[in-house]
């Protein structure tokens, strides 16, 4: 697998899409974000599974500040076991751009920026620093 594609793989906050669509558009949220009426995007793929557990994305925002480090371990390994949801997005990025969505407010610390980092560094863990 030719990992020059891996580039065409970006993320955006669902509030501020861009105004051309281009390539596949994918959520990456297991919530459907508040105040979004379905039928206002167009997402290509809502991948739910690819997403922190329930359990692990309110351990996070109970204080996302001191457990970002923590969070992004976890996270790491529950993307581990989901090699499938991985494999399909880097397949999708091989013919056309695609963009993750994701609801979280804060731009710096949210679980998009860690499965972005995984699918560049795939099948390798990614530089956790560059996450911190």
């Amino acid at each position: 697998m030719n990992s020059t594609f891996r580039n065409r793989i970006v993320i955006c906050r669902v509030y501020t899409p861009p105004k051309v669509k281009e390539g596949s558009w994918v959520l990456v949220d297991r919530l459907w974000p508040r105040g979004i009426k379905k039928e206002t995007l167009a997402f290509d793929l809502w991948l739910k599974d690819i997403t922190p557990s329930t359990t692990l994305r309110q351990w996070f925002h109970e204080n996302s500040e001191k457990r970002w480090s923590e969070f992004v371990d976890c996270y790491i390994e529950e993307l581990n076991h989901k090699s499938d949801l991985i494999e399909l997005i880097l397949e999708m990025a091989e013919h056309t751009p695609v963009t993750l969505f994701y609801a979280a407010k804060d731009p710096e610390h949210n679980h998009a920026l860690i499965l972005n980092a995984v699918l560049r560094s795939w099948p390798n863990l990614p530089d956790k620093t560059l996450l911190l």
